[in-house]
């Protein structure tokens, strides 16, 4: 088993905090279980994988994506002479 130190769990649990309340809509964990994807009601994505350091320590990572507001699509219309 991958050991993991108590700080790397100590930031995920800080960063996991601020998403408190939110319902889980879809959880996906890759076949090598190195990533868990889980995808929440807001539209925010959480990536939690595990990544091998340069002195080959395992190391937690965790992503949070927000959803960004829609951008507007440019319309372009070419007009043939």
């Amino acid at each position: 088993m991958t050991q993991i130190s108590l700080q790397d769990l100590r930031r995920v649990a800080d960063s996991l905090g601020a998403l408190r309340g939110q319902s889980v809509v879809e959880a996906v964990m890759r076949s090598d279980r190195r990533q868990l994807r889980i995808e929440l009601s807001d539209g925010h994505m959480v990536v939690v994988s595990i990544d091998s350091d340069l002195g080959g320590r395992a190391r937690l990572e965790i992503d949070i994506v927000r959803q960004t507001a829609e951008q507007p699509q440019l319309e372009v219309r070419f007009e043939s002479a």
